[in-house]
C-alpha cells in the first residue's frame, strides 16, 4: 500500500517557532474515532504560580483550535531536578496544580493528560501524571515507573532515585475515541511496558518527557517511532520547551507518529503547541496489512505483566 503525504505549516504560539504538522492520507476520514490531539510545549520557569497560568492560557488556545485530548509535559509546574521535586511537590487530592487541572479539564470539556508534576505521600515523592476527563474527574493516576538514573560520562548524570520513588501500576484511560496508555518520559525506553498497554487495547501512548540534550538528539523521535512501530498504534511525546539558563537544559521538539512509524507532527525547541489529527481506524488498517500481533509465537516467548 502507498501512502501519499502531504506537508502543511501549522501556526505556532510562539513567534519565531517553527512548528510542523503532516497529513497523511488517512487523516481527512471523519468518523466517531477520528480526534485533535494538542501536546503542549511548555516554557516552564522557577514560578509555579506562573508556569499554572501560562499552561492553562495554552490549554484554551488549544481547545480554541478544536483539540479534544491535550497533553502537557513532564514537570511541567518545576523546574526538573532533584532540588526541585521536594520544594514544589503536592500532596493529592489537593494543591493548586491538581485544582487547575481539574478546573479546565471541566471547563473546556477535554481529556487533559497534565504532564507530570512531583507528588508527596508521606515519606516519599513520586514523578506523578494525572489524567482529568470533560466532567473534571480523575481518569488516572500514572506515577513513574522507571526511574531517570543514567550516567554517561562526560555529558550527563543524573539520579532520580535520590529523591524519587518509583510507582508500580499501569495506567490506562478509557476515552469514547480509544484507550490511551500513558508513561513518563524514562518509561517510553521499556518496550515491554508499552506493549502490554498494546495488549490491554491501548491505541495511543502519551509520554510527557524530558530527555537532554544527550539523549534528546539522539533517542527522542528514535523511540518515539520505535514504539509505534512495534505495537502499531499512535505514540506522542510532550517535552518543555527549551531554557538554556536552566541547571537540566530538555530537549523540546514534542512529537506525534502514527502506527505505520511516521512523524505526523512536530516542533523546535521553543514554546509551542503541537496538533496531530488522530484517526484512530488507522491503527487497525496498519494491524491488518502487516499482523504481527497475531504472528508472535507465545510458545518460544512472553512479556508478562
Amino acid at each position: 500500500l502507498m501512502l501519499v503525504r502531504s506537508v502543511s505549516s501549522l501556526k505556532s504560539t510562539h513567534r519565531n517557532t517553527r512548528t510542523r504538522q503532516f497529513t497523511s492520507a488517512h487523516s481527512h476520514m471523519t468518523t466517531p474515532t477520528s480526534f485533535k490531539f494538542a501536546g503542549i510545549q511548555l516554557a516552564v520557569t522557577a514560578d509555579k504560580e506562573q508556569n499554572l497560568s501560562n499552561a492553562r492560557k495554552l490549554i484554551g488556545e488549544a481547545v480554541k483550535n478544536g483539540a479534544k485530548v491535550v497533553a502537557l509535559p513532564e514537570c511541567f509546574n518545576c523546574p526538573y531536578g532533584n532540588t526541585f521535586f521536594p520544594a514544589y511537590a503536592e500532596t493529592l487530592p489537593v494543591g493548586p496544580t491538581f485544582e487547575m487541572l481539574q478546573q479546565v479539564a471541566k471547563e473546556h470539556q477535554i481529556y487533559l493528560i497534565g504532564g507530570s508534576f512531583p507528588e508527596k505521600d508521606e515519606d516519599k515523592l513520586f514523578n506523578t501524571s494525572l489524567t482529568f476527563g470533560p466532567d473534571g474527574q480523575v481518569l488516572g493516576k500514572h506515577r513513574k515507573v522507571h526511574l531517570f538514573d543514567i550516567d554517561v560520562p562526560g555529558k550527563i548524570r543524573f539520579v532520580e532515585s535520590e529523591t524519587l520513588s518509583p510507582g508500580s501500576d499501569f495506567t490506562v484511560i478509557d476515552t469514547e475515541f480509544c484507550k490511551i496508555g500513558v508513561g513518563i518520559c524514562y518509561d517510553i525506553r521499556f518496550a515491554e511496558l508499552a506493549q502490554i498497554y498494546q495488549r490491554k487495547g491501548c491505541q495511543f501512548l502519551i509520554y510527557p518527557g524530558a530527555f537532554n540534550m544527550t539523549t534528546g538528539p539522539a533517542h527522542w523521535e528514535l523511540l518515539q517511532r520505535a514504539r509505534a512501530i512495534d505495537n502499531q498504534l499512535f505514540v506522542a511525546a510532550v517535552s518543555p520547551a527549551r531554557d538554556n539558563e536552566a541547571g537540566y537544559v530538555a530537549w523540546g521538539h514534542s512529537t506525534v507518529v502514527d502506527p505505520w512509524g511516521t512523524v505526523i507532527a512536530t516542533t523546535d525547541e521553543n514554546q509551542s503547541i503541537v496538533y496531530a489529527d488522530i484517526n484512530i481506524d488507522y491503527v487497525s488498517q496498519v494491524r491488518d496489512q502487516i499482523p504481527v500481533t497475531k504472528q508472535r509465537r507465545p510458545d518460544l516467548y512472553e512479556v508478562k505483566e
